[in-house]
C-alpha cells in the first residue's frame, strides 16, 4: 500500500535523526570533544576529571587536508565549453564560499545536501544543507533516481518540513520537538496553499556524498582516525601524569629513621607525633642529616620517550590509513626535495581526485537543475553530459607550473587550455585574457602596432620654424 505524504515525511524524519546521532559522534571527534579511554579504572579514580578537556586533535587535520584541495573553479558544456550562466548562479548564490562548508560536513558526517530552487519573482537559489536538516531517498534499485527529498528545520514554536516529489511540494509543520504533523499554516501568505504542484518536475534535493559503495553506508572520514585519536589521548594522559610524578630523579635517605616531632596537649603533655617537614633538614641550601649510618641514594627519573616513540607510531598510522602526508601530522620536513615532497602527497592527491569524482558528479547535477529551474532546458542537457573543472588538486610552486606549461605549449597546447591548468584562475578571467588577446590581434591586424605600448605621449605643440628665424 502506497504511503501517504505525512508517512514519509514521518519516517524520512526519523532516519534523520538516527543519522544525527551518528554524525554528532564524528563531529565531536573533529571538534577534540572525546572523554578519555582506554584507561584503567585505577587511572581514572586517581586522576579525576584532569584530562578532561585534553585532546591531541587529530581528527581535524585528516578532513581539513582533503576540503582545502577541493575547490571548483567553473562547469563545462557537453561539447567542452565552459558554461557561463553555471559560473554566474554558483557565485549569485555564494557557492564559492558554502561549497567548502558542505564538503567539510561531508567528510564529517558522510553526506551533505544541495537543495535547487526558484521562489516566484526570484533568481534560481542554490543552498547547502547537513544531515541534521535533510534526506534523500531514491527509487529501489536505482541509485541515482530520487524518489523523496525532505528538508526540515525548527523556528519559534513550530518544526517545519517540505517534502519533494517529482510531482508535488508538501509542506508541513508541527508543535516544535513533538506532536504530529499537519498542513502548514504558519508563515504563508494569504491564500497560499501548504501544498501544490512542483514546477521543476522532479525532486531539486541532491546528496553529495563522502563515500560510495555498493553495499554498505556512507562513513564518515574521521572514523578510521577515532581509534587512533583514543589511543593517543590516553598515552599522553599517561605521560603528563609521569611528568608530574617520576619525569626527575628523586632523593631518597637511607639509615635514617623519619624525623618527627612531639605533639603536646595545652598541659605540656605529650599525646602524639607527627613528620616534620623537610625544610628543617636544609641549612644555606645545604642538605645536613644527623646519625651514623645515614646516607642519600638516587632513583633516576623515567625516560617519556618511551611514551613519545609510541605516540608518533600512532600518528604514523593515521597518516598511513587515511593517505595524509606525514608532513601534515608530524611536522617534520627538512631539506626535503621537490620529487620527494610530491611522491610524500601522491596518496593525498589521489584521495582528493576520488571525491571529485563522487562530489563532481553531484555538483554537476546541481547544476543542472539550475539550468531546468532557469527553464533553460538545452543547457540542462548539455550539463549532464559535461563535467565540473577543478582545481589542481597537485600544490606546486609557481616555477613548477611554469615549467610545465611552457613544455605544453611547446607540443601546441592551445592557450586556453594552458589558462585552466593555472590554479586560481577562474572562467572569467580567461575570458577577459581572450578579449585582451583578441584585441591585441586586431590591433596588429589593424597596423596599430604602436597601439599595443598604449597611446603616444603628447609633447604639446610645435612651433613651426620661421624662415630667417
Amino acid at each position: 500500500m502506497a504511503e501517504t505524504p505525512v508517512e514519509v515525511v514521518t519516517r524520512l524524519s526519523a532516519k534523520i535523526e538516527r543519522r544525527k546521532a551518528y554524525a554528532d559522534k564524528w563531529s565531536d571527534y573533529y571538534d577534540g570533544k572525546r572523554p578519555l579511554l582506554f584507561a584503567s579504572p585505577e587511572f581514572r579514580t586517581l586522576s579525576g576529571g584532569l584530562f578532561d578537556d585534553f585532546s591531541d586533535n587529530w581528527c581535524q587535520v585528516v578532513p581539513d587536508a582533503v576540503v582545502e584541495r577541493l575547490s571548483p573553479m567553473g562547469f563545462r558544456l557537453e561539447d567542452g565549453t565552459l558554461d557561463q550562466a553555471a559560473g554566474k548562479a554558483w557565485r549569485r548564490s555564494q557557492c564559492d564560499v558554502e561549497f567548502n562548508l558542505a564538503a567539510l560536513e561531508s567528510l564529517i558526517s558522510g553526506r551533505s545536501f544541495a537543495l535547487v530552487w526558484k521562489p516566484d519573482g526570484v533568481e534560481t537559489e542554490i543552498t547547502f544543507h547537513n544531515v541534521d536538516q535533510a534526506a534523500v531517498e531514491y527509487v529501489p534499485g536505482r541509485r541515482n533516481l530520487r524518489r523523496y527529498g525532505l528538508i526540515r528545520w525548527s523556528e519559534d514554536a513550530y518544526d517545519f518540513a517540505t517534502l519533494f516529489t517529482p510531482s508535488f511540494v508538501f509542506r508541513y509543520q508541527r508543535t516544535r520537538g513533538a506532536g504530529q504533523w499537519e498542513d502548514r499554516t504558519a508563515n504563508l501568505r494569504p491564500k497560499e496553499s501548504a501544498h501544490f504542484a512542483n514546477p521543476m518536475g522532479e525532486v531539486p534535493l541532491v546528496e553529495l556524498p563522502n563515500r560510495s559503495r555498493l553495499r554498505g553506508k556512507l562513513r564518515s572520514e574521521i572514523q578510521t582516525v577515532a581509534p587512533l585519536q583514543d589511543a593517543v589521548n590516553t598515552l599522553w594522559a599517561h605521560l603528563l601524569t609521569a611528568s608530574d610524578a617520576i619525569a626527575l630523579p628523586a632523593r631518597v635517605v637511607l639509615g635514617m629513621d623519619r624525623p618527627t616531632r612531639e605533639i603536646t596537649d595545652d598541659e605540656g603533655e605529650v599525646v602524639g607525633e607527627e613528620d616534620l617537614p623537610i625544610e628543617p633538614f636544609r641549612r644555606n641550601r645545604m642538605l645536613w642529616l644527623e646519625g651514623q649510618h645515614a646516607s642519600i641514594a638516587e632513583f633516576s627519573a623515567a625516560d617519556l620517550g618511551n611514551y613519545t616513540k609510541v605516540i608518533e607510531v600512532a600518528v604514523q598510522h593515521i597518516a598511513a590509513q587515511t593517505r595524509t602526508p606525514p608532513h601534515y601530522l608530524l611536522g617534520t620536513m627538512i631539506n626535503v626535495s621537490a620529487d620527494a615532497l610530491v611522491a610524500g602527497e601522491s596518496g593525498l592527491v589521489a584521495k582528493v581526485m576520488e571525491r571529485q569524482r563522487f562530489i563532481g558528479a553531484a555538483l554537476r547535477e546541481v547544476m543542472r537543475l539550475e539550468a531546468v529551474a532557469a527553464g533553460e532546458t538545452s543547457r540542462a542537457e548539455a550539463l549532464r553530459l559535461g563535467g565540473v573543472v577543478w582545481r589542481d588538486a597537485q600544490f606546486r610552486s609557481d616555477a613548477q607550473y611554469a615549467d610545465a606549461l611552457t613544455k605544453l605549449k611547446a607540443i601546441n597546447v592551445p592557450d586556453e587550455a594552458l589558462w585552466e591548468r593555472i590554479p586560481g584562475v577562474t572562467p572569467d578571467e580567461i575570458e577577459r585574457w581572450k578579449s585582451m588577446r583578441d584585441d591585441q590581434a586586431a590591433a596588429i591586424v589593424g597596423g596599430n602596432i604602436s597601439g599595443l605600448f598604449g597611446p603616444k605621449p603628447d609633447d604639446g605643440p610645435v612651433e613651426a620654424e620661421t624662415e630667417g628665424g
